[in-house]
């Protein structure tokens, strides 16, 4: 009896990642369930698309149908409600709807997007009829959105040409949707600087969090990783700045274990903490 008691007592810190499913494990939901499980909170997951995909490439996208990944939400937050939420790649407006009618539902405060529109090459990747409800319903409910480069200026609208005009494309962002914005370096070709924008009563937030190139081309599932750290940081209870900060240097320790798998861009090694 003694020892049921203490399991009873045992609490976790839960995380819901909202993702596609990554065959080779280095992306989408895979990699968001290693890296919360190496942060030490409780993964669940609600799937948004199976992709056939490896290090070279994706050869197919199965969206999850909107009955069934609604269950999926509804299984989740009927049962754990989670600390925090990260939200990848979305398959359909319907799924936007239904991620947004749930964090309404539950009110749920802690949330990370990681807006998966824009391909390294600058192609769209997501339609119109899907942004319109990006932007109408899910993004005003977001805590913290963490673009790329190009995503920075596709929803800023802003071209980018140095600090000062990466710093007003997040301010612009921020501004829009009433939510602290991290506009990541990666795609930068001078150092992989990332640039924190969070509005507060008095002053706004402006942190940059210098970050050296590491010379490694294995970085398949980058994004999915930082953003699903951030989500365990802050279900934890660390402010956004010092999530995004203990999640830099996660990543970074990450990408520089150089861990070699696959033929083409290979994934990170979640793991090299432990």
């Amino acid at each position: 009896q003694t020892v049921r008691k203490k399991i009873r007592k045992c609490k976790m810190k839960t995380v819901l990642t909202i993702a596609g499913s990554d065959a080779s494990g280095g992306a989408g939901i895979q990699a968001d369930i290693k890296t919360l499980t190496v942060h030490k909170v409780y993964a669940t997951s609600c799937i948004t698309a199976l992709t056939a995909q490896n290090t070279k490439g994706i050869t197919g996208i199965m969206p999850v149908p909107p009955e069934f990944f609604e269950k999926q939400m509804d299984s989740v937050f009927s049962d754990i409600k989670p600390d925090a939420v990260k939200i990848g790649m979305i398959a359909s407006k319907e799924q936007v709807e239904i991620i947004a009618k749930y964090l309404q539902k539950y009110s749920i405060k802690q949330v990370v997007a990681d807006p998966v529109m824009i391909s390294t090459s600058g192609t769209v990747l997501v339609e119109e009829e899907v942004r319109e409800v990006l932007y109408e319903k899910l993004f005003p409910n977001i805590s913290l959105l963490t673009p790329n480069l190009p995503e920075t200026e596709f929803l800023s609208g802003r071209k980018i040409t140095d600090r000062k005009t990466r710093e007003e494309a997040a301010e612009i962002i921020a501004k829009r949707w009433n939510c602290a914005v991290l506009s990541k370096g990666g795609h930068s070709e001078e150092n992989a600087d990332d640039f924190l924008y969070e509005i507060s009563l008095k002053y706004p937030k402006k942190v940059w969090y210098p970050a050296c190139r590491i010379n490694n081309p294995n970085t398949h599932g980058t994004g999915c990783t930082l953003s699903s750290a951030i989500a365990a940081n802050l279900a934890k209870g660390f402010s956004i700045e010092e999530s995004v900060k203990k999640a830099k240097d996660y990543i970074s320790g990450a990408i520089g274990a150089m861990l070699n798998l696959g033929q083409g861009n290979g994934p990170l090694d979640h793991m090299w903490d432990l």
